[in-house]
């Protein structure tokens, strides 16, 4: 693939590198000479340009790409720069790199974006999976779908422990896409058991408000019968 990326910073730069490495051929564009480090990237091609101008994304070869990177440290400059990926050259995918989270609202398709990628969120997110048990954890958001991946690790005492996943009915707007066990992913089958600390990675649509909080309780501890409780309170 072709790919563009707007603002050689450190961000930048690192996203290039590992694009090289995959094989696809990177275009860096940035306005301050100071971050045009050649060197540190010399498998890209080099533009120094505003990448906020038509003229200088023509320039770079933008539409001939097949992605767009927007990833500048200015949110304004992200968001004026995916505009003019998708309405002028008709880019098929564009990401966006967000700043600042209270921003997040403008990261949509009306600007242009199909992915952002939030580094405050991400690490919040990384934060949350690592002390959260049982409940739904979102990782990041795909904008044109409007479905957003939810990391879930099964709690102790888990319902599903032990159960087939064919036995294990989520709701219709959650579909259930690997599983973590073992620091190894794999694809989930139906005949494959849910397992206590198994980290669930989950497509969940956006549009229904109280699919997480069914997931939650499908996976949660089962609720001690009442009798049980009222043998409890009488006993105390």
């Amino acid at each position: 693939m072709k790919i563009v990326i707007a603002g050689a910073g450190s961000v930048g730069r690192s996203v290039a590198l590992e694009l090289l490495d995959h094989g696809h051929e990177c275009t860096l564009i940035d306005k301050h000479t100071d971050k045009l480090r050649v060197a540190s990237v010399a498998d890209a091609d080099w533009v120094l340009a505003d990448a906020c101008s038509p003229d200088a994304l023509a320039d770079a070869g933008l539409s001939q790409a097949d992605v767009m990177v927007a990833a500048t440290g200015d949110d304004k400059a992200n968001l004026v720069i995916s505009l003019l990926a998708k309405t002028e050259f008709a880019v098929p995918k564009v990401v966006a790199r967000l700043n600042n989270p209270k921003n997040e609202w403008l990261f949509d398709a009306s600007w242009g974006v199909d992915v952002f990628v939030s580094t405050p969120r991400i690490m919040t997110a990384l934060v949350e999976e690592a002390v959260s048990t049982g409940t739904p954890v979102r990782l990041f958001s795909f904008n044109s779908a409007e479905v957003s991946m939810y990391a879930l690790v099964l709690p102790p005492a888990s319902q599903v422990a032990g159960k087939r996943i064919v036995e294990v009915e989520f709701p219709p707007q959650a579909v259930l896409t690997a599983i973590l066990r073992d620091d190894r992913p794999f694809t989930p089958s139906p005949d494959d058991l849910f397992e206590v600390g198994d980290e669930l990675l989950l497509l969940v649509s956006d549009h229904e408000s109280s699919t997480l909080a069914t997931v939650t309780d499908i996976v949660a501890a089962p609720s001690a019968p009442l009798k049980e409780v009222e043998e409890e309170v009488s006993q105390n």
